[in-house]
């Protein structure tokens, strides 16, 4: 007896195998794109600021500063931590980076098929005028399936191109995110320092009314005994008025500056976590380092983003190149189909289909050229946006070095002239007292000694916004 082996054929996992060997190859042959090779421009700005001492070569940059390393306070730190986790244009941002992410997925899903299963039953009366036996009956037909439909091989690189344009829109989303950070911790510390500013503004207006009130008091005494004349007193109750006048208005300041502070963290702020009450701020003791240009302008979360937005237009040229070839799509199904649900698996039920098609296009009234035109306009407005991000960092560094040494000089100043204004109103007070001088002399001291207090308290915010400013700039810790 002879035993014989048969091989057994199923035109349904034969075909859909081909079909499906076919997409997968198309795949991996499909590496090339016709995307223009990408060329960073040329930075557009000097190698050097114009103000301001760049650091030495090896000195860690501001932007591998951690936030912390820079803003010591603890009460500052707290409100930061909490302004990055509650502030709504920071969850903004990091929704978008979510649906940037979302997108780079769908389009990165296109390069391969979408694989589907179907199953369906149809059950129908045929009449017996329609029946070649004359007698009416119930047609039913089962059918079970898998496959794809319409997956696009891409032999010249559009869909490749499309996935590259939108992993790039991600990265300049993600990158702004970044942006909007170090934006969001500078926002908070000026906004913060500017609160205890005008505390200490309100405070020293506060106690310059309790001073002027009290020596009207003594003034008005003195006018009743004899001692002193009308003028005096009238000159004394104008410098009372004017430091009332002061103190309301930095009373009002302060309660507007702890409202833009609690925007700015997303919720109320505790009274724990507000600055403590000063009449003058420390000296800044930390130095951000500067860099040079090229490394200042390369952590910039800003350009980053430009540079990728740049990216995603070079791409989008790729894809509007392509779509002047051919573009060719499959659809592939396989499956059993019967009219007995019970043989709906069995054997000679099979079927498949493999559906190529090929679209070329011939003649669109000039779309795709228009289209490819538009690719090459936008890589060039990429290309400018990029530039102008660069020359406009480079001035915000330099505008910022150039105001921390105008600004460190100007404190140096006003401290010299708040001491030499205590020192005059001593004298013109001693002065007074014996008789030399009258007792408007004594008055605009205290009206110099009190504008020297303030402007040197604005002078000292103005430093340490500038500092803020000056780390934002510099790309400071987003890393």
């Amino acid at each position: 007896m002879n035993n014989k082996h048969t091989a057994h054929y199923s035109p349904m996992k034969n075909g859909f195998k081909l079909a499906l060997s076919s997409a997968v190859c198309s795949v991996w042959l499909s590496a090339c794109t016709m995307m223009p090779a990408y060329q960073q421009p040329v930075l557009p700005v000097p190698a050097n600021y114009n103000e301001g001492a760049a650091a030495l070569a090896g000195q860690v940059l501001a932007a591998d500063l951690h936030w912390r390393e820079v803003y010591r306070d603890d009460n500052l730190q707290q409100l930061i931590a909490a302004a990055l986790s509650n502030n709504r244009d920071m969850r903004m941002a990091l929704l978008n980076i979510e649906k940037a992410r979302a997108q780079y997925r769908v389009q990165g899903a296109s390069l391969f098929p979408t694989i589907n299963a179907s199953s369906s039953e149809s059950r129908q009366r045929i009449s017996g005028d329609l029946s070649s036996t004359g007698q009416p009956y119930i047609s039913s037909s089962y059918s079970a399936s898998v496959g794809f439909s319409a997956f696009e091989l891409d032999l010249f690189g559009r869909v490749r191109s499309l996935k590259q344009q939108a992993l790039q829109t991600f990265l300049a989303t993600e990158a702004n995110q970044h942006s909007t950070k170090i934006s969001l911790i500078a926002e908070v510390a000026s906004a913060y320092y500017t609160l205890a500013a005008d505390q200490a503004l309100l405070a020293l207006a506060q106690q310059t009314f309790n001073t002027q009130e009290n020596t009207l008091k003594l003034t008005q005494r003195k006018l009743d005994i004899g001692v002193e004349n009308q003028l005096t007193v009238s000159q004394q109750q104008t410098a009372v008025e004017e430091a009332r006048a002061d103190a309301a208005n930095y009373k009002a300041q302060v309660a507007m500056d702890k409202n833009a502070l609690a925007l700015l963290v997303g919720g109320e702020v505790s009274s724990t976590l507000l600055p403590p009450l000063i009449t003058a701020f420390p000296k800044i003791n930390v130095d951000l380092p500067a860099g040079l240009p090229s490394d200042v302008l390369t952590r910039r979360p800003d350009i980053i983003s430009a540079e990728h937005s740049l990216l995603a237009a070079n791409a989008n040229i790729g894809a509007a190149r392509a779509a002047f070839f051919p573009k060719i799509a499959l659809t592939a199904t396989a499956g059993t189909s019967s009219g007995d649900l019970a043989r709906l698996f069995m054997g000679g039920t099979g079927v498949w289909s493999f559906v190529p098609s090929i679209t070329l296009p011939i003649f669109d009234m000039g779309t795709n050229r228009t289209n490819l035109k538009i690719a090459n306009v936008e890589r060039d407005i990429g290309i400018a946006t990029y530039e102008k991000t660069i020359q406009t960092a480079f001035k915000e560094v330099s505008d910022a070095l150039a105001q921390a040494t105008g600004l460190r000089e100007q404190v140096k100043a006003y401290e010299v002239r708040q001491a030499a204004a205590q020192q005059s109103l001593q004298l013109s007070q001693a002065r007074f007292n014996y008789g030399v001088d009258a007792y408007l002399v004594v008055l605009d001291a205290q009206r110099t000694l009190y504008s020297t207090q303030k402007t040197l308290i604005s002078m000292q915010l103005a430093q340490l916004n500038n500092y803020a400013s000056l780390y934002k700039v510099l790309g400071g810790g987003w890393q």
